[in-house]
């Protein structure tokens, strides 16, 4: 099922470090989420069927967007947007929204909060098992050669007489979108729009992220 809780779209800035008044130290990554925009609110009594609202994050230059999309964003005086996405969110729960409005981090989150936060992960290239699916290798004595980070047999002999799909084997690592949940919200910048989150989140720095309330923790 898929996660209805309220978020905000970001741009991972990076990971830095927070000290409590105890003196503990927290990893933490920062996400700048200002400037998030509603720029539709859809309801499951109108014509999409489904509640959630459409957010739109980052500056962008006029001239890179289409003319169906500036008057998209004209219809509720919007400056144009890098980024557009939907958020899901339960029947009733988009009543509190208008297009045009604009979402501060404060209005999601508080501090101490446990939010899951979606990106796509950095590309790796072209992996082996051992690096894309940590396989141990093989036995580099007695006669090895030229074997030591294959991954073994793939076959099944003659029933069913190819090879099952979703064996693991070399490929792509890396460009997926990722979710990771159950992050604590350490400090929020309400000024700045900035939310300081424990721990790592997928992406690369400037990468796009959506930061939403945790959907299995409260």
């Amino acid at each position: 099922m898929a996660n209805t809780q309220m978020g905000l779209l970001g741009r991972k800035l990076g990971m830095t470090q927070l000290f409590d008044d105890n003196g503990n130290v927290a990893p933490v990554t920062v996400v700048e989420a200002a400037g998030n925009t509603v720029l539709q609110v859809k309801t499951s009594d109108g014509p999409d069927g489904y509640d959630a609202l459409q957010l739109g994050f980052g500056e962008l230059k006029e001239a890179r967007l289409t003319q169906p999309q500036l008057g998209h964003l004209g219809k509720v005086g919007s400056a144009p947007k890098a980024h557009v996405r939907e958020i899901r969110l339960d029947g009733g729960a988009v009543g509190g929204f208008e297009p045009g409005q604009e979402i501060k981090v404060t209005d999601v989150f508080t501090d101490g909060d446990f939010c899951d936060v979606t990106g796509t992960s950095k590309g790796r290239g072209f992996s082996g098992v051992m690096r894309r699916h940590n396989f141990r290798g093989f036995e580099t004595s007695h006669g090895t050669h030229e074997f030591f980070r294959h991954g073994g047999s793939i076959g099944t002999r003659l029933t069913p007489g190819h090879v099952l799909k979703g064996k693991r084997m070399p490929g792509q690592m890396g460009s997926e979108r990722v979710t990771v949940q159950n992050l604590q919200v350490v400090r929020l910048d309400e000024e700045r729009g900035l939310v300081f989150i424990k721990g790592g989140v997928p992406g690369p720095k400037g990468g796009l992220v959506i930061v939403r309330r945790a959907a299995k923790k409260g």
